[in-house]
């Protein structure tokens, strides 16, 4: 048994009891063909749990004669179908009332019946969330479930698990699109507690679910009041308290050197560093780095960096890679495939320069420059030529401390949504196999 976390020993402790760890089966486990199992549980194939399948996948309007819209009816399609919810965000077809009496003459979706795609993506699953009408669509298929065996909360949330989709994984077919044969789905064996556990199971879960759903809703939210503040901040239409007087336009070249910090071909074949390449930074965020020494380094790594640099990426389609650059000491260089922008003292303050590439000045002049087909880019020339409209040093300063607050709120928000969702894991991966029972 792998070792806990100490949030998901923290999270169990409060409600649970668990098995003991040891090498010999426990007293109320016992051996089974999926591992050892609490007594009471059952492996039974999806095909004896469920009280129908519903599946219409291949289906058109056209093979039956008429055709999308003119209706109020949403159609289910796999692009609906995320993990664990159904996203009506993304482009959703509409049918009629005679097209769905047409379509859906095998059954009907009911609120809490299961919802699952077959290929491309293969494995998302989620609960009808009502009792509304719906067509089902293109590589979808629906499971109403048998209640005295199943409940589909606890259902959902199996599916959901690593080794659910680990194993709809192994039984599938195909490298383009990847799908699973509607015989090879039914075999598939669930993992069963009794009724009273999988309600108890779900519910345990379902909270974990609203809880990030509830972040999730509350960093869109963040980040919409953040965008709202960059137009307002960074083009002067809203000025910081005590501050006046008329902003300048001006080049970035003006206000700062760019890539003028570069190692040269004679670099000792020694030299250590560390590395940042254009797929370690996510939209203001390292997410890693790697050790090189310049001899056996990638010929792009040449740009030295140092704190308070912004690194501007001019390749799609890493267009947004902007990274505002604090790390800790030590040598440090990116590719080539920036632009390595560095303030001048009482001129420019690196947080606003860094700022107005997101929602500010310049996204807009990179659309305008950027060219070629097959590598689309900028160049640092044009890096060089940014035009940005700029107030004093003192209220550059102050717009940049407003907007990094906000940035720190959402990045502990999203460090706190990814804890949660680690925590979550590790729930799945105790009660959904009976290592911990609940109380």
């Amino acid at each position: 048994m792998s070792e806990k976390t100490p949030e998901v020993r923290e999270a169990l402790a409060v409600y649970a009891t668990e098995a003991p760890e040891t090498e010999l089966v426990p007293p109320g486990y016992r051996q089974s063909e999926v591992g050892v199992i609490p007594e009471d549980w059952i492996a039974l194939p999806i095909s004896e749990i469920v009280q129908n399948i519903i599946d219409y996948r291949g289906r058109t309007p056209r093979k039956l004669g008429m055709t999308w819209g003119g209706g109020n009816i949403p159609v289910l399609s796999a692009r609906n179908v995320k993990m664990g919810f159904i996203d009506f965000e993304e482009e959703t077809y509409f049918g009629t009332e005679a097209l769905y009496k047409r379509w859906m003459n095998n059954g009907d979706p009911k609120k809490n019946d299961l919802v699952v795609t077959m290929e491309a993506p293969l494995g998302n699953v989620a609960l009808i969330p009502d009792d509304q009408k719906y067509i089902l669509s293109q590589r979808t298929v629906l499971l109403q479930t048998n209640q005295h065996k199943v409940i589909s909360k606890y259902l959902v949330q199996l599916m959901r698990s690593k080794s659910f989709q680990k194993l709809l994984l192994e039984n599938a077919t195909g490298s383009t699109a990847t799908g699973i044969q509607r015989r090879k789905f039914e075999r598939l064996e669930v993992l069963l507690p009794p009724p009273s556990e999988q309600r108890a199971i779900a519910a345990a879960l379902s909270d974990v679910d609203a809880l990030i759903s509830g972040l999730d809703k509350l960093i869109a939210k963040k980040r919409a009041v953040k965008t709202a503040a960059m137009q307002q901040l960074l083009t002067g239409k809203q000025r910081r308290p005590g501050f006046s007087g008329e902003w300048e336009v001006k080049r970035l070249e003006e206000v700062a050197d760019i890539d003028s910090d570069n190692l040269a071909s004679h670099t000792d074949p020694h030299y250590q560093f560390n590395y940042i390449s254009l797929e370690d930074v996510d939209e203001g965020v390292l997410r890693g780095f790697t050790h090189q020494s310049f001899f056996s380094s990638p010929s792009r790594a040449r740009r030295r960096v140092r704190a308070g640099d912004v690194l501007v990426s001019t390749v799609r389609p890493n267009l947004k890679s902007h990274l505002l650059f604090n790390s800790p000491e030590g040598n440090w260089v990116c590719s080539t495939g920036f632009s390595v922008v560095r303030c001048r003292e009482r001129l420019s303050h690196p947080g606003f320069v860094y700022q107005h590439f997101f929602d500010g000045a310049v996204p807009s002049q990179i659309e305008q420059l950027i060219t070629g087909s097959n590598y689309p880019a900028i160049s640092g020339k044009d890096v060089k030529g940014f035009r940005i409209p700029m107030p004093k040093i003192e209220e550059q300063t102050a717009i940049a401390t407003v907007l990094s607050d906000m940035d720190a709120e959402i990045e502990a928000l999203e460090a706190s949504r990814e804890k949660t969702r680690q925590l979550k894991r590790g729930m799945m991966q105790e009660l959904l196999t009976g290592r911990t029972r609940l109380v």
